[in-house]
């Protein structure tokens, strides 16, 4: 894996972590509040197990996206951003949905702020494979 995959999974690990961060903590918190029931406090939330498949995450989304990158700039990183969560957010948002006794709403704004999550994603993925030049194939 090229020096600028590492960086790309790196910024694509903290972009995700921040997103993650407004989507879930202040965005969708009083829709975990009516529903707390349903998940751990924070108290017995495992932080260290979500920033390891975070990682793990980032890790295969630039690794995926290197295998196919043909340089055609941030849209491309858009586009890969809109297949990856339609193959990731839909069977997570709808799939809870369908086995827990979550509102319809909450699992809808799974899916769409996880897909906003991962065009943003895909657009800097894109940016940063396209800066200075060449793709992610070759070690620099």
């Amino acid at each position: 894996m090229s020096k600028k995959m590492w960086i790309g999974a790196a910024v694509v690990f903290v972009v995700f972590f921040i997103l993650d961060y407004i989507i879930h903590q202040v965005i969708l918190s009083s829709a975990y509040e009516e529903t707390a029931n349903l998940w751990r406090s924070p108290e017995e939330t495992k932080m260290v197990v979500m920033v390891i498949v975070g990682l793990i995450f980032a890790f295969f989304f630039v690794f995926i996206f290197s295998k196919g990158y043909e340089g055609k700039g941030v849209m491309e990183g858009v586009r890969y951003g809109f297949y990856l969560s339609m193959l990731v957010n839909i069977p997570f948002a709808y799939g809870m949905y369908a086995v827990s006794p979550i509102p319809y709403s909450l699992a809808l704004q799974w899916f769409i702020y996880g897909t906003l999550e991962f065009l943003i994603a895909g657009a800097v993925l894109a940016a940063v494979m396209g800066s200075g030049g060449g793709g992610g194939t070759s070690e620099e």
